[in-house]
């Protein structure tokens, strides 16, 4: 089966929507163009209005629940996955399977080897069948238009199934939605709370039993992630140069270290385990380029990098995270592991070069 590319046309909502699309096509027509994201920052707008504006063109809403398509994406076989910040790109390629969706909290699991997921479907607001020079896809954006998470097919898809399920979730009769404007990022506070008890986050710090606990203790202490960093000492997290998430893997890669790779947004976190290998530098992106695995990092758009120790059950928990401008994470890395197992040595091993090549570089420059 294959999907009907004359499908009836969408009406666009409002004069906004023509105006975005005739936009568009100029953009298009006179220069390469650059990635979505970049081309609707270029054009003013959310990436949710630019693909929204070319509905019934070479694109297609999906009609919501978002996880009752997500629940059968394992028949189409592989896929590729993209989510991204304003400062990383993480693609996994795989089959979406093992999905699982709790209704009481919205959010939905992928844990495959491949693919391996943490879906939070309550800040799903739209999505949308994308074609788009031959590629096919499906786009997941939030309310202000902020792309979260996007599915490709690839050579290796069953297109004729991917083509059935686009077929069974087309929107039949869309409503071209309507996004927020883009929210104006508070600055980050740097100013401590005035209740903050440094001594009693220092012992919760220590008695952390599960890396799953921090973010409830950081909400109690009502701090942001970097401010709780530069609050709990050496002990637990030192501060580290910019390039230490491009050394770290680096080692990893020379080590042949199996690593754990987060990059996330509102929507979503998507996560790589795994060695690494084919590692290049272009301008001032950092990037991973194996096959099954792409990670494209700014390493320019690093404002801070921490070393962090979290206790556990199953002790030492070590990790390098790297936070842009706002206080948001960027990336995280992990020694790769299963719960009810210690930390890989060889990992321990990587971070401690890391902090001492950071601090070789601070003592010189």
């Amino acid at each position: 089966m294959s999907v009907n590319n004359e499908a009836p046309k969408v009406k666009t909502a409002n004069t906004a929507n023509h105006l975005a699309y005739s936009r568009y096509l100029e953009v298009v027509s006179s220069s390469q163009a650059p990635r979505a994201r970049e081309l609707a920052k270029q054009l003013n707008i959310s990436e949710g209005e630019l693909v929204a504006c070319r509905q019934g063109i070479e694109t297609w809403a999906i009609k919501p629940p978002f996880q009752d398509l997500l629940a059968l994406l394992e028949g189409v076989g592989e896929v590729m996955t993209i989510t991204r910040n304003d400062e990383a790109v993480h693609e996994t390629t795989g089959t979406y399977h093992k999905f699982s969706f709790m209704e009481k909290s919205n959010m939905g699991l992928v844990l495959s080897d491949d693919i391996d997921l943490r879906l939070f479907i309550g800040q799903w607001h739209s999505a949308f069948h994308v074609v788009e020079n031959g590629r096919h896809s499906i786009q997941f954006f939030n309310a202000h238009g902020l792309a979260l998470h996007k599915i490709y097919r690839t050579d290796n898809t069953l297109s004729e199934k991917w083509d059935a399920l686009i077929t069974e979730f087309r929107d039949a009769s869309p409503v071209t939605p309507t996004y927020l404007p883009l929210e104006e990022e508070p600055e980050p506070i740097s100013e401590l709370p005035a209740n903050f008890d440094q001594a009693r986050f220092a012992k919760e710090w220590s008695e952390l039993k599960d890396v799953h606990e921090y973010h409830g203790m950081l909400k109690r202490h009502d701090l942001s992630r970097t401010q709780a960093l530069s609050q709990i000492g050496d002990q637990w997290a030192t501060k580290l140069k910019q390039d230490s998430v491009k050394n770290a893997i680096t080692f990893a890669e020379e080590e042949n270290c199996n690593i754990m790779v987060f990059v996330g947004n509102k929507g979503c976190i998507q996560i790589f385990s795994g060695e690494v290998h084919r590692l290049m530098q272009q301008g001032p992106w950092f990037n991973v380029l194996d096959p099954g695995f792409n990670l494209h990092l700014r390493e320019d758009l690093i404002a801070e990098t921490w070393a962090i120790k979290r206790p556990s059950s199953d002790g030492i928990i070590t990790s390098i995270e790297a936070f842009n401008a706002k206080g948001d994470s960027i990336l995280t890395l992990f020694g790769k592991r299963k719960p009810g197992n210690p930390e890989l040595p060889l990992w321990q091993n990587i971070v401690e070069k890391v902090i001492s090549l950071s601090a070789k570089q601070e003592t010189t420059s």
